[in-house]
């Protein structure tokens, strides 16, 4: 028995279950949960253990599923609100502590911008359940504005309150993750970059790697981003803020210790230098105009970073038929909705691992073979359309959506071209 049980010891040594290339958010965030679950993994990753090469390090961790239905599709809003309910199951399992907070964010703006604010309640309204709507939404003005955000005293007398939103600290959440995948012995190469052509050897390989797997993914592109990290105490803001503009939409959240991270920029760009003198401009006076005690906060970080972006901005995951699974194109959106697709991935890995799906061609239909599972099988690509015995299913429900022997699945994608 001893002697058995040592060879298996080996065995496991020599071959991990599943290979993660790409150690950010999503990397760390699917191979903890793999790791915590009990599966073998190897985390390969070209930057620091902190994190600090990866988009995730350069953000604010807002999690704003209503503002940012004013922005992006209602798929969005759909996962980060899911993500919300599971972020404290996440945050809890962690050995570190990660600030969380849900206390809402606070939408303001300047008298002269009120048509913006009408623009962006419209564009929220349009991507809302009737629910959310009614709920997650409450104008104030006055007294209420006041009361609700006391730090801003009587420099604004209107503001959408979005009290089902929350944020959490990124950084401290990348540190967290580490430190669960050590716990739970997964094996952790920091500082190793991965080719395409010579693959790790498991039974399967994530491939979480962002802008970085835009030779396997070329329709990958970066969208730029450039954030500013203050030290401001005094100001004592208690939620995010963001400060609709015409040109430079802004971001405020606080962290703790008086830290504030204030971003805007989105460029398509994949442009990695330092922030602009323009940016920085826009960015330090708008924050300013928020509140004048920013002026003498002092400059702790400016940073740039380019989020991996899919052409219809939405995320996606894929199989290659054989043992690659890549998980992509969260763009901005990354804190916000990663344990939804983190969740909607680990579906598919067990799946995969225990033999459900074998390979692209023919399909293993099992009672608990989801759309998804079988659109990830053949292979689709966005953008696509999916019909399952004529009817069309909406893409927020093909996890859902199982499938029954018989069943016919049309997969209809736009034709290019004039």
């Amino acid at each position: 028995m001893f002697g058995r049980a040592h060879a298996t010891l080996r065995a496991v040594a020599a071959s991990p279950e599943i290979a993660i290339i790409g150690g950010g958010l999503v990397g760390r965030l699917i191979g903890w949960q793999l790791a915590h679950s009990g599966r073998r993994v190897v985390l390969y990753e070209r930057g620091d253990a902190a994190g600090s090469q990866a988009a995730a390090w350069v953000a604010a961790g807002m999690l704003a599923p209503l503002a940012e239905a004013a922005l992006s599709e209602a798929l969005i809003a759909e996962l980060g609100m899911e993500s919300l309910e599971l972020w404290p199951t996440i945050l809890a399992k962690l050995p570190e502590p990660v600030f969380f907070q849900r206390h809402g964010t606070l939408v303001i703006w300047h008298p002269a911008d009120r048509t913006q604010a009408q623009l962006f309640e419209q564009g929220m309204r349009a991507h809302l359940s009737a629910d959310l709507q009614q709920h997650g939404i409450i104008k104030l003005q006055g007294a209420a504005m006041q009361a609700t955000e006391p730090a801003l005293g009587a420099r604004f007398s209107q503001a959408l309150l979005l009290p089902l939103e929350g944020q959490l600290d990124n950084r401290q959440l990348l540190t967290a993750l580490a430190a669960g995948l050590a716990q739970h012995q997964a094996k952790l190469h920091w500082g190793t970059t991965i080719d395409d052509r010579a693959l790790p050897s498991a039974d399967l390989v994530i491939d979480c790697r962002g802008l970085g797997a835009q030779a396997s993914w070329p329709a990958l592109r970066g969208v730029r981003g450039e954030v500013i990290r203050l030290h401001a105490p005094g100001i004592g803001l208690s939620r995010p803020m963001r400060l609709l503009h015409p040109r430079y939409p802004l971001y405020i959240a606080p962290k703790e210790n008086d830290v504030y991270v204030i971003g805007a920029t989105e460029i398509e760009s994949e442009d990695q230098s330092a922030v602009s003198v323009r940016s920085a401009l826009e960015l330090l006076s708008a924050a300013f105009s928020v509140h004048p005690a920013f002026g003498e906060a002092r400059i702790l970080e400016f940073n740039t970073q380019c989020r991996p972006t899919l052409p219809d901005h939405l995320p996606a995951i894929t199989w290659d038929g054989a043992r690659i699974l890549r998980i992509n194109g969260l763009s901005r959106h990354g804190y916000l909705i990663a344990p939804a697709i983190c969740q909607q991935a680990l579906a598919m890995i067990e799946r995969l691992l225990d033999g459900i799906i074998s390979n692209a061609d023919t399909y293993n239909l099992l009672p608990s073979a989801s759309l998804a599972d079988a659109l990830a099988a053949f292979g689709a690509h966005p953008p696509f359309a999916a019909a399952v015995n004529g009817v069309f299913v909406a893409q927020a429900d093909y996890f859902q959506h199982l499938l029954k022997d018989g069943d016919c699945i049309d997969v209809v994608q736009p034709v290019m071209g004039g």
